[in-house]
């Protein structure tokens, strides 16, 4: 069972011999004030996808004033810091920065009440739902450690705010700026991401495969419309799509392997104006998950076959038209991953660094590595409150998951861990003077 890392006894640990791996570490507690500010202002002024424009703002502000050579706008609104301390290692740490069009049910003092207009000018309510705050304040204290701490480390830091994590490939939007030719390559690259999974103070990791690939598939059936009341004069598409999305049903129960892992969801469907009006065209649209390359693309084709099968087995005037977005799964490098989860659990010890299962949840943050060619890396911070966690007794699902209006990660414990988790790996990976 695990037990709580708690404020207090965070702090102690940090000051205690135990933390004598990383003695960058003990400043932490005296710079938390100055990292809860930025966290509070944070989450109390959230930015969708493709729109953080004042949140990269910030953190460009503060990794400049640390002597940081910073870049904005790289792939939208990303952040690049970049830190040369001497001959050694380049060290990539990403921290995502946009939030979700979720409306804020905490109730927290400084909760959200942001309303924005998404990308079809539409206004919706706006939180960190999914911590990216957290992980942002999590980069800056340990890049205002690091920096405060050059004759303990040699290397150069790149740290990335990357903006689009939600969807919006933001990843891969920041290579494609040239983030490899314009900026260090690196040799490894590491992250975090909060979570609700275990308490706050504790750090969880998977080797291998952590993290789904995640495609969003969109399908438009089309057919021929026509009255509701002559049916025989017409091409339902509404019928179509349903029997698509029925024998969407066997690809993974029939087509992936029982060893393998894939989710294929119909998340809507979308069709006609009136009960008595059979319209042209219907739209479906799916996500659709898995780890390993193959089995990704097998369940893509299938998809395909099935709606065009369908199409054509109905008679309809034109193949359906299918549209695949998506990034591919998130690999943490074995050997990586033994070397930092040794140098944590020095510091934080065997009851606060975790093996976690793998999710099908997606990350875009592995697209660094694969683009480089490099070695990366993942873990989870825990988060969740510690009266909450013993209430839940282990169930998690008794507690509220990333995504929730009702999400509110306790901030110091988890805050302070964040911050510490990516001092103590960076300086693993940076040479020793």
């Amino acid at each position: 069972m695990l037990t709580l890392l708690t404020a207090p006894v965070l702090a102690g640990l940090l000051a205690a011999p135990a933390a004598s791996a990383s003695p960058v570490v003990v400043a932490l507690p005296q710079l938390y004030p100055e990292l809860e500010a930025f966290y509070v202002d944070l989450h109390r002024t959230p930015e969708l996808s493709l729109h953080e424009e004042k949140t990269s703002a910030k953190l460009a502000a503060k990794l400049r004033a640390l002597g940081y050579d910073v870049t904005e706008k790289v792939g939208g609104f990303g952040v690049v810091g970049v830190l040369k301390n001497g001959n050694g290692p380049t060290v990539l740490i990403r921290a995502d920065m946009d939030a979700l069009p979720v409306e804020e049910k905490t109730g927290l003092p400084y909760a959200s009440r942001v309303v924005a207009k998404d990308d079809s000018g539409v206004d919706v309510p706006v939180m960190h739902a999914c911590g990216h705050d957290v992980h942002v304040t999590s980069l800056l204290g340990a890049a205002t450690l690091l920096s405060r701490a050059t004759k303990s480390w040699r290397g150069t830091l790149v740290l990335i705010g990357q903006p689009a994590e939600e969807g919006g490939g933001g990843a891969l939007r920041m290579v494609k700026d040239g983030l490899l030719a314009r900026f260090p390559k690196p040799d490894y690259a590491i992250a975090l991401h909060d979570t609700p999974a275990l308490p706050a103070g504790t750090l969880g990791y998977t080797p291998g495969f952590a993290l789904a690939a995640v495609d969003s598939v969109g399908i438009t059936v089309y057919g021929r419309g026509g009255h509701g009341g002559r049916p025989e004069a017409t091409i339902d598409p509404i019928v179509i799509a349903a029997r698509i999305v029925t024998a969407l049903q066997t690809i993974v129960a029939r087509e992936v392997s029982p060893f393998d892992a894939a989710v294929v969801t119909v998340g809507s469907i979308h069709g006609g104006t009136k009960s008595n009006i059979i319209p042209d065209e219907v739209k479906l649209q799916l996500t659709v998950r898995s780890y390993k390359p193959e089995v990704r693309r097998r369940v893509i084709a299938s998809i395909e076959r099935i709606a065009k099968g369908e199409a054509e087995a109905a008679g309809a005037p034109r193949a359906p038209r299918v549209v695949v977005d998506g990034h591919g799964a998130t690999y943490n490098d074995p050997v990586l991953t033994r070397r930092i989860v040794a140098a944590l659990t020095r510091t934080f010890g065997t009851d606060h660094v975790v093996e976690t299962p793998p999710v099908m949840g997606g990350e875009d943050f592995g697209e660094f590595g694969k683009a480089a060619g490099v070695p990366s890396l993942i873990f989870s911070l825990g988060a969740s409150p510690a009266a909450a966690w013993s209430a839940a007794a282990g169930d998690i699902t008794k507690l509220p998951s990333l995504h929730s209006s009702d999400w509110a990660p306790d901030k110091e414990p988890t805050l302070k861990t964040g911050a510490a988790a990516l001092v103590v790996a960076a300086m693993e990976l940076l040479r020793k003077p």
